[in-house]
């Protein structure tokens, strides 16, 4: 592996249930997902800078992570009590975001980092007033298209983990071309 990928797994690799290392361009983006976002389960379509359709248009994106060589696809697992245990899975995505956290601080040159879920950073989004904070803003991985059943795939990662968990994905784009 790369550099950055050592520097990543020394920083988080206590913290993650599984990873891997791709070229950028095994990374596959979907219409349908950026579609699925219109459907606006988390409210935050068209109300956010970090999602559909502010995010950009999908060639667009697939242009901005082509940019890139490498990505470093990461998971985290978590024990929920049930399907329908929101709030043990809200507690595994807060435990995740801060597993990305220790990446956001920097050190790592130029990444770009996809996560789960929207961007978070502000209680509520200033869109369309400009983003307060676009040094810390959050993109998601479906937000951009990403297709991460496919991407767990092409990782060698499991999507799903049992009966009772949750699993939830980062990607972590370095290593500019």
């Amino acid at each position: 592996m790369e550099k950055t990928s050592e520097e990543i797994l020394s920083r988080i690799g206590d913290d993650i249930w599984q990873y891997a290392e791709l070229d950028a361009e095994q990374v596959s983006f979907s219409e349908q997902v950026v579609k699925a976002c219109e459907a606006n389960f988390c409210g935050k379509y068209g109300k956010c800078w970090t999602c559909p359709p502010h995010v950009g248009t999908l060639e667009a994106l697939k242009k901005k992570y082509s940019a890139y060589r490498k990505v470093f696809v990461f998971t985290t697992k978590h024990e929920i009590e049930d399907s329908y245990d929101l709030d043990g899975m809200t507690r595994g995505q807060i435990a995740h975001n801060k597993v990305e956290e220790k990446l956001a601080n920097g050190g790592l040159g130029k990444v770009e980092i996809l996560g789960v879920g929207g961007c978070g950073v502000c209680e509520t989004c200033a869109y369309p007033a400009p983003c307060r904070f676009p040094e810390k803003a959050k993109t998601s991985l479906e937000g951009c298209g990403i297709d991460v059943v496919t991407l767990a795939k092409t990782a060698k990662i499991k999507y799903t983990n049992g009966v009772n968990t949750v699993t939830y994905f980062t990607a972590v784009f370095f290593g500019e071309r």
